[in-house]
């Protein structure tokens, strides 16, 4: 019986021990590139691109008129948008039932109306907006999200890099109300891991930095050669992966941000987390064979891409190794806890690029409870991956019951 139990447990630890590998490693690259200096932007370009700025929004009648008003404000400062016809604001309502077009429309952008019971989604409501403002001649696309608000510089910066040449570009992706609550400062601290640690790490290493949904810049070139064809939930990693594998470059620009809000609490939180991570397990099914096998043939660029498919949500892939640090045998247990201390030097490493350490530190003491939450998501995530979902507006959390 005791060499069964033994058997059983360290089988379990090879299966804990495989499924945390992808992860552990792409921690790893990523936070050793994370130290590299940084690059020197390139030197922007003569010619004045024209830019559309897009807003995709879905009954965001609360908080567009605050959007649009970040977006003009962001393109005027060191004249951004100074030529005539330089910059344009426009609105994507898509299946609105609100006056998110009229709001919109007031506060001084053009709004494109979008129909379409059976098509919905940000990623369908970006693929209208691009076919017909790329039939009207502009020459770069800046995507933000209908509840963000932009730093002052953004608007000039992401200009800057797509006239010097850059294919597409990611800002900083943040949150605007991490002092909500303990579980949006837990929040702003994982955006700080996985939308500034990771960017840099991987702009360290001269890799794709990837695209976040919001904030994220495309010239036209870019999307003649590589068309929007993406429509899933998470439209930002599904195009993402047709870039890195038509050989495309996204540039991250670390000195611009853009803030998002996320719900505070009650069940918006896990609707929205549920969404996304069912989303990235149903990308990580369908394209991570494609990418084993492309690596197979040699193309060795698609390993960074697909470490990062099969690195599990942080909560998910710290229970893991906390279960092999305590329950597997040797040399499990060691691996496990040479794996934890990575996450925590990556972890802590994020939250000092963002400021108020000292609360992002304190923030951390929550972090069980967070997993624990967490954990509770796991059959709704399986359950969102197994479908292709539609755009449903997070409700914020004054309008929960």
């Amino acid at each position: 019986m005791e060499t069964f139990l033994n058997n059983a447990l360290a089988l379990c630890g090879l299966l804990a021990f495989c499924i945390t590998l992808p992860g552990t490693l792409e921690l790893l690259l990523l936070t050793i590139g994370a130290t590299h200096p940084k690059r020197r932007p390139p030197a922007g370009g003569k010619r004045d691109l024209r830019l559309a700025i897009v807003i995709p929004a879905h009954d965001e009648a609360s908080l567009i008129g605050r959007c649009v008003g970040s977006v003009i404000a962001s393109a005027r400062p060191a004249g951004s948008c100074e030529a005539a016809g330089s910059c344009e604001t426009i609105v994507v309502a898509d299946n609105c039932t609100d006056q998110t077009a009229a709001i919109a429309r007031q506060a001084g952008a053009r709004v494109i109306v979008r129909e379409n019971a059976d098509l919905r989604g940000k990623g369908y409501a970006l693929r209208m907006a691009f076919d017909v403002l790329l039939e009207e001649g502009f020459e770069a696309f800046l995507i933000v999200d209908a509840d963000s608000i932009l730093s002052a510089n953004l608007v000039t910066e992401v200009k800057h890099r797509l006239a010097a040449g850059a294919a597409a570009v990611q800002c900083r992706y943040r949150i605007s109300n991490h002092d909500a609550s303990m579980r949006t400062r837990l929040m702003d601290l994982a955006f700080l891991a996985f939308n500034v640690m990771r960017l840099k790490g991987r702009s360290g290493w001269g890799l794709s930095a990837g695209i976040l949904g919001n904030g994220f810049g495309l010239r036209r070139e870019t999307l003649t050669r590589v068309p929007w064809e993406a429509s899933s939930i998470v439209e930002d990693l599904e195009y993402h992966l047709r870039l890195v594998d038509a050989r495309e470059r996204v540039d991250f620009i670390n000195e611009a941000t853009v803030y998002g809000e996320t719900p505070a609490t009650g069940g918006s939180a896990r609707v929205q987390r549920s969404r996304w991570e069912g989303g990235r397990l149903r990308m990580a099914r369908e394209w991570a064979p494609k990418l084993a096998a492309e690596i197979a043939r040699g193309k060795w660029r698609l390993t960074e891409p697909l470490l990062e498919l099969l690195l599990l949500p942080l909560a998910y892939h710290v229970l893991l190794l906390l279960f092999a640090l305590v329950m597997m045998p040797y040399p499990f247990r060691e691996w496990a806890l040479a794996a934890l201390l990575l996450v925590v030097l990556h972890v802590t490493w994020a939250a000092s690029l963002g400021g108020q350490l000292w609360k992002n530190a304190a923030a951390l003491l929550a972090a069980p409870f967070y997993i624990f939450w967490k954990m509770s998501t796991v059959i709704s995530v399986l359950s969102a991956s197994r479908r292709n979902a539609g755009w449903a507006r997070t409700a914020r959390d004054s309008q929960e019951p």
